[in-house]
């Protein structure tokens, strides 16, 4: 499937494979970009097969960030007033959407990953990244603040302090200090292949489960104890008993491979 030919996204075995794919221009966020982003968000959040996402860059990088010439008459082409995907505006969506959906998604970055694409990345639940790959909060490079819901993001990832000095300075750094910072998950000179391995493995575990899990750590950054406590009570009465529940069970006694239903 191909959104704009910009995305394409393939399924297989409930693991979509999702890519950005403007490799000529280090996969720089354009209009269209915006557009196909959005579409495939849209497009996975529909979709009831499957329950992990592999987000990656085709070519020599994730994403470069804002492709400014596309943006050289000044004014972008979407307004940020209007909250048009829940809580979000559509520039924010393209790096929101990927925690909104409801299953786990799995960020492979390599080359770089700068301004809007650091932000597109942090949307993911697991980031894994190439130690070489370069990244940065790149905006104050160009006289902005982040605006694709890096904030939101990234305050469950990395120090307030050091958010800031990223932010305030927009320097670069590498995929070593990224994973110190707390920005990768871990570092890999193979971030596709073991993110779409991590992918199937994640595939292959209740995807009732897994949803109920990811409901509870998107909650964490914003709820109460209580809130967060009664949460998960609630999505543990709703698993318990249930078929996909006992199919695990009965799996693991029987030591075969789980079949589960979506």
């Amino acid at each position: 499937m191909n959104f704009k030919d910009r995305v394409t996204l393939t399924v297989e075995n409930h693991v979509a494979d999702v890519r950005l794919a403007r490799a000529e221009k280090m996969n720089a966020i354009d209009p269209a970009m915006f557009d196909a982003l959005v579409e495939a968000i849209d497009h996975l959040g529909r979709r009831t097969d499957v329950r992990a996402a592999v987000l990656s860059g085709e070519g020599r990088g994730f994403c470069a960030g804002l492709d400014m010439a596309s943006m050289a008459g000044g004014e972008l082409p979407f307004q940020l007033g209007p909250r048009s995907h829940g809580p979000a505006n559509v520039v924010q969506q393209v790096a929101w959407g990927w925690r909104a959906l409801p299953f786990p998604v799995i960020a492979a970055v390599h080359g770089v990953a700068l301004g809007g694409g650091f932000q597109i990345m942090s949307g993911a639940d697991i980031r894994l990244g190439h130690p070489q790959a370069r990244f940065a909060i790149r905006e104050g490079w160009w006289g902005l603040v982040p605006d694709m819901a890096g904030i939101a993001l990234w305050r469950t990832l990395a120090r307030d302090d050091v958010l800031r000095e990223l932010t305030y300075t927009a320097r670069e750094f590498d995929g070593v200090e990224a994973q110190a910072l707390g920005f990768l998950t871990r570092t890999t000179d193979t971030p596709l292949e073991d993110a779409l391995a991590l992918a199937a493995e994640i595939a292959g575990r209740n995807p009732d489960a897994v949803r109920g899990a990811k409901r509870l750590f998107n909650l964490a950054a914003d709820g109460d104890a209580a809130a967060i406590l009664q949460a998960e009570s609630d999505e543990q009465l709703r698993l318990l008993g249930s078929p996909n529940q006992m199919e695990a069970v009965m799996a693991n006694l029987q030591k075969r491979a789980p079949r589960f239903t979506d």
